[in-house]
């Protein structure tokens, strides 16, 4: 389920955790966990929120709500070696924090 930063902002304290996910080199995306489930964040336009730059989409989220932001890496390394077992998921999840941003980066 898609949810624009517009209606994020309005349910802010119910948001567990925002993470980003690093989908290429430098493209990222964002969901929001809300009881238990993950919500893929969008523009208020509709369009998924991406950006290239982990900082810019750092600040974004630190303008919605006020929690845990975490970065979420995924691997396809078993199936690029051709393993034939059933693989785990090769996912690496890694806390940005909870402490707002220094005032230098604003």
């Amino acid at each position: 389920m898609k949810q624009s930063l517009k209606q994020l902002r309005r349910q802010s304290e119910v948001i567990k955790r925002c993470i980003i996910e690093s989908v290429d080199l430098s493209l990222y995306i964002a969901f929001a966990e809300i009881d238990g489930d993950e919500h893929l964040v969008a523009e208020d336009s509709g369009k998924i929120l991406k950006r290239h730059n982990l900082l810019e989409m750092k600040r974004i989220l630190r303008g919605v709500a006020d929690c845990e932001l975490v970065l979420r890496q995924r691997s396809a390394y078993d199936e690029m070696v051709g393993h034939n077992h059933q693989a785990s998921a090769n996912t690496l999840e890694v806390s940005l924090g909870e402490e707002p941003l220094p005032e230098w980066l604003n």
